[in-house]
């Protein structure tokens, strides 16, 4: 029995990344907020590599502008999300989506990180605060992956309608 190529890229695809968030503050243009708060990036980090959540660490500066990253997110992919994933990869720019809630002066403090349009939409319509950056490349190619090995696209068909005129008449009604 030879493995095909399907078997090769799973047993290579790890099952999960842990990812870290880069998050930048910089100067307001509101009158009402000091600073203006925003995700810029995500890095991620193979497996092996356990990072605990601590809280975050500055990592540039430059002027009034610094960046500082949020360590210790775990990324996972989930089948019935693969249609979501699909979608994402085949837009002109795929995004991994930054779920965050925001303090009374605007900072955020992220707490997940996903591929799926769908779940990050879902959080949106709730009080919490979707950032968008782009996908690094290795995720890319493990969702790519992942989806190859998990989903196929349905052709999508046009329902035909229901004829209720007729469905609604009894068997001895009769027009008149």
């Amino acid at each position: 029995m030879t493995a095909t190529n399907s078997d090769h890229t799973r047993d290579h695809n790890p099952s999960k990344f842990n990812v870290s968030v880069i998050i930048q503050q910089s100067p307001s243009d509101s009158r009402w907020l000091e600073d203006r708060w925003e995700a810029v990036g995500v890095v991620a980090a193979l497996e092996e590599e356990r990072v605990d959540r601590a809280g975050p660490s500055l990592i540039h500066q430059e002027g009034p502008v610094s960046h500082y990253l949020y360590p210790g997110f775990t990324l996972r992919l989930h089948e019935d999300e693969c249609e979501s994933y699909y979608y994402n990869l085949l837009s002109s720019q795929p995004h991994c989506y930054v779920v965050a809630n925001l303090d009374d002066q605007g900072k955020p403090n992220p707490f997940l990180v996903s591929l799926s349009y769908d779940e990050a939409h879902a959080y949106l319509e709730g009080d919490d605060t979707v950032y968008t950056v782009p996908v690094p490349a290795e995720l890319y190619r493990w969702t790519e992956a992942f989806v190859l090995d998990h989903y196929a696209p349905q052709k999508r068909t046009k329902r035909k309608r229901a004829d209720w005129k007729s469905a609604a008449r009894g068997p001895g009604d009769h027009e008149a």
